[in-house]
């Protein structure tokens, strides 16, 4: 088995798309750990507007300022993606106590599946704790402003999918 960097940080998530809230957390992470690695993955759960490769290019592109982070894409359980990227970090976004409870489970669970892999949380700053990727897909479809939620790249192409335009 590879040593595991704990200066290493995995960020995992579906990302679709990517707005603010996550941005601050890559942001953070970036300041916290030597090198930082959005993992980009599939969800069976969830149906993306965005493909994989579009995601992670939106992801990219709004992350390039950051030297430390990389963006991949992955398939599978995120702890296996943690280990094969030698993190030692897995870490997540908190916005409200629903998603603790939900995190928390998962936190363990990872655990039981990794017990080398330690999952570290940031909370949500006050004016991203109500942000999520599906109320954001809703406003585009009916024309709402994403201005305050998303980078342009990511907005522009969001309204793109969306609406047609």
């Amino acid at each position: 088995m590879p040593t595991l960097n704990p200066r290493v940080a995995v960020y995992t998530g579906t990302f679709d798309p990517i707005h603010l809230g996550h941005l601050d957390v890559i942001r953070r992470g970036s300041h916290l750990f030597d090198r930082l690695i959005v993992g980009v993955g599939i969800n069976p759960d969830k149906a993306t507007l965005f493909s994989i490769e579009e995601r992670v290019e939106l992801i990219r592109k709004v992350t390039a300022e950051y030297e430390n982070v990389e963006v991949e894409q992955f398939h599978g359980l995120a702890v296996q993606f943690v280990r094969k990227a030698g993190a030692r970090i897995l870490l997540r976004g908190l916005r409200t106590l629903s998603d603790m409870e939900y995190e928390f489970t998962m936190s363990l669970m990872n655990l039981h599946l990794d017990p080398g892999i330690e999952t570290i949380f940031l909370m949500a700053k006050e004016e991203f704790s109500h942000v999520s990727s599906s109320l954001l897909r809703q406003i585009a479809v009916l024309g709402g402003d994403l201005t305050k939620f998303l980078a342009e790249p990511v907005k522009v192409a969001l309204v793109k999918k969306a609406t047609g335009k």
